[in-house]
């Protein structure tokens, strides 16, 4: 039996920074990449809060793109995403990226993650959840993120 393909979205913005993505968009990006049903809230964090999480979890003390919080994953998926929007203009520029393209690839990265997917624990892993993230991308009209400048 397969899980509902229903998404329950809450998109949060607890900072103040040009060119946040709509919900509408976050919406679209989050249920392309979810290949089930799925309760998930997208938090949009400033650089002090990112940091914090990121430090109180992963114990790295530094501001990251997106952390990924899963609380359940079969049948649905039930998670949190916190995107630090300041970390995703910087990476923007810095990889001459446009900044939605950028904040559509967290989401989708991040969803990957809450449905189990990951690029940490090997390069076959990585490669399969770099692929997933290019054909999704690409439904969405966005460019391959790994591609050089």
């Amino acid at each position: 039996m397969t899980a509902s393909r229903r998404l329950n979205l809450s998109v949060q913005y607890a900072c103040n920074a040009d060119g946040l993505p709509s919900r509408v968009q976050v919406r679209q990006w989050a249920r392309a990449a979810l290949e089930g049903g799925g309760q998930v809230t997208v938090r949009y964090v400033d650089a002090a809060e990112g940091q914090v999480l990121n430090n109180d979890y992963r114990g790295k003390n530094y501001a990251t793109n997106v952390l990924s919080f899963v609380y359940e994953n079969d049948p649905l998926t039930v998670g949190d995403l916190v995107i630090c929007a300041p970390v995703v203009a910087r990476e923007a520029g810095e990889q001459k990226r446009a900044l939605e393209a950028h904040h559509a690839h967290l989401v989708v990265h991040g969803m990957l993650h809450l449905q189990g997917y990951d690029h940490e624990t090997g390069d076959e892993d990585a490669r399969i959840m770099e692929e997933r993230e290019r054909e999704i991308l690409a439904e969405l009209g966005y460019p391959d993120p790994y591609r050089e400048g």
